[in-house]
């Protein structure tokens, strides 16, 4: 495979569009002369690589960096649109929930039909249809509709599908996070195992540095859509560490026209500027939701991970804790750890918020670094010799 100039750029406009208001409210704003300027924004540019049959690849860099892109150009999802790239093989993708399925087919209807997408016979996705099977844990399933399956379902037939019907290179992004501790180890298995036994080329895209540790043998790092490294996969990772830059600590969602629940903010509240903590201090951190409509039992959690990705604390919160949560409009949440374990080091969030009436499911990964250091004397501490017995002591407070 190899990639030459490779460029995306998109146009982006501050307007809604897509239902009957929006299109009238731009008719008539193009009508008053007051349409919004719209600005192109580069989510890759000028990108150059080679990677060869076998190789096992990590893409790693922050949110925004253009990873996702990439892989949907490389899976000729969305055309670039400069530069240009070859791929030698037959590809197989794994990007998003879902990827590749027809709802309203059968589990076992899909298979077949991934199978002919990619250009194999009947009789050969029949060799490994029971192996396909076997790996996904599906077969209870295999006659219903894709469309009444879980996320976590259809990421284990999603997989199984596109590792095992031969693709000389397989694309992997972060869903398989979607799947529980024991699938993720199963499938980074299967990976390995396609890549250094079988000699195909494996792209692999994920936030959990450790996983990508173990797989991969080379990375490439990006930042702001541009590759800031390739090599060795120990050097990649500690090039992405080493960029990552504190003082970029606040996540926040500009779009602020969206109709469906999202969050709006998450800002860790260091006790020192620069998204420098204390070590031993109060940490505390705040989320924003923006919730148009009243929702059915939403749930708010998230985990502090290490520069690695390895979830180091992980905390909850339920609509039924609080009561208040369903109310329309835009809501502040905090969440106080009053005792935090973490030693020094870089440390940054996973955030999730799901909710039942709309279906929605968010998933923020490895935002708002910060970093634990000691600056205090040993001696300036407020706590006693055993202090660490305790567990994290925290509480959701509602800021209304």
């Amino acid at each position: 495979m190899r990639v030459e100039g490779l460029g995306k750029e998109y146009i982006i406009g501050h307007q809604k569009s897509g239902d009957l208001r929006s299109s009238f409210a731009e008719k008539i704003s193009s009508a008053l002369g007051r349409n919004k300027i719209k600005e192109s924004f580069w989510a890759i540019k000028d990108l150059d690589f080679e990677i060869k049959k076998g190789e096992a690849v990590g893409i790693i860099g922050r949110n925004g960096a253009g990873k996702s892109t990439l892989l949907k150009i490389l899976s000729r999802i969305t055309e670039p649109t400069t530069g240009r790239f070859e791929i030698n093989g037959r590809v197989s993708s794994l990007l998003e929930v879902g990827t590749g399925f027809h709802m309203e087919l059968t589990g076992r209807e899909n298979i077949f039909l991934n199978g002919t997408i990619l250009g194999m016979k009947r009789a050969e996705i029949k060799q490994k249809f029971d192996e396909i099977v076997d790996f996904s844990g599906v077969e209870k399933f295999l006659d219903t509709p894709v469309k009444h399956y879980s996320s976590g379902m259809k990421v284990r037939l999603a997989f199984s599908v596109a590792a095992h019907l031969e693709p000389e290179i397989l694309i992997v992004d972060e869903v398989l996070a979607v799947g529980d501790a024991e699938f993720q180890k199963k499938c980074l298995g299967k990976m390995d195992e396609v890549s250094k036994n079988e000699g195909r080329t494996v792209i692999f895209v994920s936030h959990n540095m450790g996983a990508v540790e173990r797989l991969c043998d080379t990375g490439i790092h990006l930042e702001r859509g541009k590759g800031i490294y390739r090599g060795e996969i120990d050097s990649a990772l500690n090039s992405y560490l080493n960029n990552s830059k504190l003082n970029e600590g606040e996540y926040f969602d500009h779009n602020s026209e969206k109709e469906t629940p999202f969050i709006k903010k998450v800002k860790v509240n260091t006790s020192l500027p620069d998204q420098i903590h204390q070590f031993g201090e109060v940490l505390e951190i705040l989320f924003s939701i923006n919730i148009p409509f009243e929702l059915n039992d939403p749930a708010l959690s998230f985990q502090i991970i290490d520069q690695l990705g390895v979830p180091i604390v992980h905390q909850w919160y339920f609509d039924k804790d609080l009561g208040n949560f369903c109310t329309n409009g835009e809501q502040k949440i905090i969440c106080i750890i009053e005792k935090p374990r973490l030693y020094m080091g870089n440390y940054s969030l996973n955030v999730f918020f799901s909710e039942k009436k709309y279906d929605t499911n968010i998933r923020l990964l490895n935002i708002c670094p910060f970093r634990i250091e000691m600056t205090k004397a040993r001696e300036e501490f407020p706590w006693n010799e055993g202090a660490c017995k305790y567990i994290e002591d925290s509480k959701w407070i509602l800021d209304a």
